[in-house]
């Protein structure tokens, strides 16, 4: 839960009618550049580079950084353009409004939510974003800077996404409608979608794209956050489709196996998940956990569990963690031998050796929330949430090998690929 408290329907009510006094100025303001309709080519011949994506959840950009080495900045992408229409839609429009604002008092920690997850097109001519507070996707030109297409999902909040193996389509949670749209990442449109339990989060593509995996967390902005009442939360499992039909192939129900385990007093709210290069061992974090649990996919149960330290100073308090977290951020080495852990609540960032689960050095980070495998498959990059930088740790040593700042509230970190001439909007 956010330190600002759960929203009840009389405050919700209360804020949208507060933030209709802003809505005069908003509707008389001048409205941004007609929007481009289709995405414009690269430059002739231009070659492409392997770039890190860096989301700044709270200001509505994504740096770009070199992939490997120093992070070195390429540029950077203003990622809501459309910022002022957007907004007037929201306060003529009491429902999405009280969400808007419901959004930012809860998850968003008392601030907007305008970058959550982004995934660069095959050509390198664009990036495809979520934006949480906008509940919507958006396909970002990065010559021009404008918006070449915009999906509003179901609901009113977009969050997590997967981009299929060979780039062209790409998948987003849809939060508060429980369902999940795969879009085609060039045109924008649906190909297809599917139901999910509550609160959609994590997606991930396995089988070379055949499946498409989701885990639903529920509801993760309540008080009701003491391990007795987690049954409050909500219907939350793992729900696999087929890529093509989006007809469901398999459903789990990690409260069953966790108990199986021996571990009923762990959620079942499957936050951050990685599968090993061959698919058969899936890891992931669960809320109010600092640590890992292991999951054989071929005999559909847990093997082992993994408790990581926990910091002196993280108060005991589990309505102050944000948005039920503990750890939160979690890849695996391309070998398939290291996991590095984001210590989100803790604030340390590790690497794990996956055949023994012992723990490296933990390296002092400020609420970390997401790790990514950099560019070359050497190190994982953090995103530090709380200082507002991005840290690249190695995988062999498990030490720190470069922090560079990036812009407010880093959050989702992924590779793409860009115009190897590319700097900027309007660089040719």
């Amino acid at each position: 839960m956010s330190r600002y408290g759960r929203l009840t329907p009389r405050l919700l009510c209360a804020l949208a009618l507060a933030g209709v006094a802003g809505l005069a100025g908003l509707a008389s303001a001048p409205g941004p550049a007609a929007a481009a309709t289709s995405a414009a080519p690269s430059a002739a011949g231009a070659g492409l580079r392997q770039v890190l994506l860096v989301g700044n959840n709270w200001d509505g950009t994504a740096d770009v950084l070199a992939s490997t080495g120093d992070l070195a900045s390429v540029g950077r992408i203003n990622v809501i353009p459309d910022k002022e229409e957007r907004l007037r839609e929201i306060y003529l429009n009491p429902v999405k409004l009280g969400f808007f604002l419901g959004i930012r008092a809860t998850a968003g920690e008392g601030h907007d939510q305008f970058a959550d997850d982004m995934y660069t097109t095959p050509d390198g001519s664009a990036v495809v974003v979520s934006r949480p507070s906008f509940a919507d996707v958006v396909s970002v030109d990065l010559r021009s800077g404008r918006i070449n297409w915009r999906f509003p999902v179901a609901g009113y909040r977009a969050d997590h996404m997967a981009v299929s193996p060979d780039g062209t389509r790409v998948a987003v949670s849809a939060s508060t409608a429980n369902t999940v749209h795969v879009l085609d990442v060039t045109t924008g449109r649906q190909v297809g979608s599917f139901a999910t339990g509550d609160k959609p989060h994590e997606n991930t593509f396995t089988q070379g794209g055949r499946l498409l995996w989701n885990s639903s967390i529920g509801d993760v902005t309540s008080a009701l956050d003491a391990p007795w009442l987690d049954w409050t939360k909500g219907d939350r499992k793992l729900t696999v489709v087929d890529a093509q039909t989006f007809r469901t192939v398999r459903t789990v129900d990690m409260r069953e196996r966790l108990d199986a385990f021996g571990r009923p007093d762990l959620s079942d709210a499957v936050r951050p998940m990685v599968f090993t290069p061959d698919e058969s061992t899936l890891y992931f974090q669960v809320s109010f956990f600092n640590g890992l649990v292991e999951y054989d996919t071929a005999a559909d149960r847990i093997t082992r569990v993994k408790t990581l330290p926990e910091s002196p100073a993280t108060s005991t308090d589990r309505t102050t963690w944000v948005n039920d977290s503990r750890h939160h951020g979690l890849s695996m080495s391309p070998d398939g031998t290291k996991l590095c852990v984001a210590g989100t609540m803790d604030d340390y960032a590790t690497v794990v050796d996956r055949a023994t689960l012992a723990e490296g050095p933990l390296v002092p980070a400020d609420k970390p929330y997401w790790a990514t495998v950099d560019g070359d498959g050497k190190g994982c990059v953090i995103s530090e949430s709380g200082a507002d930088r991005v840290t690249a740790i190695d995988f062999a040593t498990g030490a720190k090998r470069v922090s560079v700042p990036v812009g407010d509230h880093p959050q989702r970190v992924r590779l793409g690929r860009i115009p190897a001439d590319w700097s900027g909007p309007g660089s040719r």
